[in-house]
């Protein structure tokens, strides 16, 4: 049933037909991610041990910084749920602030990520150094770069957000960008683990 724009129903993203599809179709998007992804992890794992001519992980990895990142990235997974729930509930003055503070968290951990890139590099780790510098930056640089068009992708929807207002067209786009978010706090979990900790504790 297609609902009038003016009567939302509780889950407003799957409305229309158009709407459910949306969120079909991004489901199958985030599964060829999660390959790309994989293959990424892969190659990491394959040559992390190949930093002859530069610093190693153990070395060089400061894990009071990437903590600091990784707080303010899970916590804004936190805040895309308050903001789903939010739009469901139709209120889009909570909407715009929960998803606003997600825009802000996810900027917090790019400046981070830009300082630690910065750090590194004058520790004479960099993407041409040797081999684990061209897969570290290859896999944690395309993971920042999901990051940056999430946070400008989010951003976009609020202003369109506070120009149409909640609708049934508006909602799926609020809803999948949630999911991509969600999306890309999952693959910093497992880069926070497979890349940080066991690089730190030289596994």
């Amino acid at each position: 049933m297609i609902h009038d724009h003016g009567v939302l129903p509780a889950e407003p993203e799957k409305a229309t037909l158009e709407g459910r599809n949306k969120v079909l179709g991004f489901w199958l998007f985030l599964g060829g991610e999660t390959v790309l992804f994989g293959s990424l992890f892969a190659t990491y794992l394959a040559l992390k041990e190949s930093f002859v001519g530069g610093p190693s992980p153990e070395e060089l990895f400061d894990l009071k910084i990437v903590a600091l990142a990784t707080i303010l990235l899970l916590t804004s997974s936190l805040t895309s749920v308050f903001g789903v729930m939010a739009m469901h509930k139709h209120n889009t003055k909570l909407m715009q602030l929960w998803f606003g503070i997600t825009v802000i968290l996810g900027a917090g951990f790019l400046g981070l990520e830009v300082y630690e890139f910065y750090h590194y590099y004058h520790e004479g780790h960099t993407l041409t150094s040797n081999a684990f510098g061209s897969a570290f930056y290859t896999l944690v640089g395309f993971h920042g770069g999901h990051v940056a068009f999430g946070v400008t992708w989010i951003a976009l929807l609020q202003a369109q957000l506070a120009k149409k207002g909640l609708t049934v067209v508006t909602a799926p786009k609020f809803y999948v960008a949630a999911l991509y978010w969600h999306f890309v706090d999952l693959v910093w979990v497992f880069i926070f683990t497979v890349v940080y900790l066991m690089g730190k504790v030289g596994a």
